[in-house]
């Protein structure tokens, strides 16, 4: 698709761009506060947040900042994590070679992985150059906006956490971000609930089986109701 104007290329990056910004604020809520169940002072999350900016990365490096590692090991760590930014910038650098460096510093610090592949399905090779700096900038800057809303969110609702909750809190976040967009029509919501209701039940249970018997409720109900409904069609 090629652009007749610019705000054609923005609307565009826009509307590909929004259904993410769920996603990317969700995993920045996460990400928030686990800094703060990890040990980090609420400045010191924020300063984090804002100067990293990169999910996995921080997730990697904050039990071994809990621990004391060495600052070296630190860096290191997320060094590595973040490797496949090397990939990234090769992808982009043919597109923006052209830019000051200035300007390619500050695209590479807010670019991340969505806004890259979202970027290379829309431009994938460098015949079609109208308006990528446009198309760019309204894909990371929603995305750079959406991480950091739900960082200092988590940030500031972690603070409220009691210390008991710990990390798991953390973990429980996450299985309900990526859980909840995936609860789509009746069949996957009865599954949920049918779920949700026996794990209460049975909560009692030696060796967690109550979770067990809970997903096997879950999965069932959904299948029979999904069964049900292709004879109905």
């Amino acid at each position: 698709m090629s652009f007749q104007t610019e705000k054609d290329a923005v609307r565009h990056a826009l509307k590909a761009g929004a259904p993410t910004l769920f996603g990317i604020g969700a995993w920045g809520l996460v990400v928030g506060v686990a800094m703060i169940k990890a040990g980090l002072t609420v400045p010191q999350a924020l300063g984090m947040t804002l100067l990293v900016f990169a999910g996995s990365a921080q997730l990697a490096s904050l039990p071994l900042i809990a621990s004391h590692a060495p600052l070296w090991v630190i860096f290191a760590t997320a060094l590595v994590v973040n490797l496949r930014f090397v990939i990234f910038s090769a992808i982009l650098a043919p597109h923006f070679a052209h830019l000051p460096l200035r300007t390619r510093a500050w695209l590479g610090f807010l670019t991340g992985d969505v806004s890259v592949s979202l970027f290379v399905q829309q431009y994938p090779d460098l015949q079609n150059g109208r308006y990528k700096l446009s198309y760019l900038k309204a894909l990371v800057f929603p995305n750079w906006s959406a991480w950091q809303i739900g960082s200092v969110t988590g940030i500031l609702a972690g603070s409220q956490v009691p210390e008991s909750w710990g990390l798991g809190f953390a973990g429980t976040l996450a299985i309900l971000c990526v859980m909840l967009p995936l609860v789509v029509g009746r069949v996957a919501a009865a599954g949920v609930l049918v779920a949700g209701t026996v794990s209460l039940l049975l909560y009692g249970l030696p060796y967690k089986l109550g979770l067990l018997c809970a997903v096997i409720s879950g999965v069932s109900v959904a299948m029979m109701l999904e069964k049900h409904g292709a004879k109905h069609e």
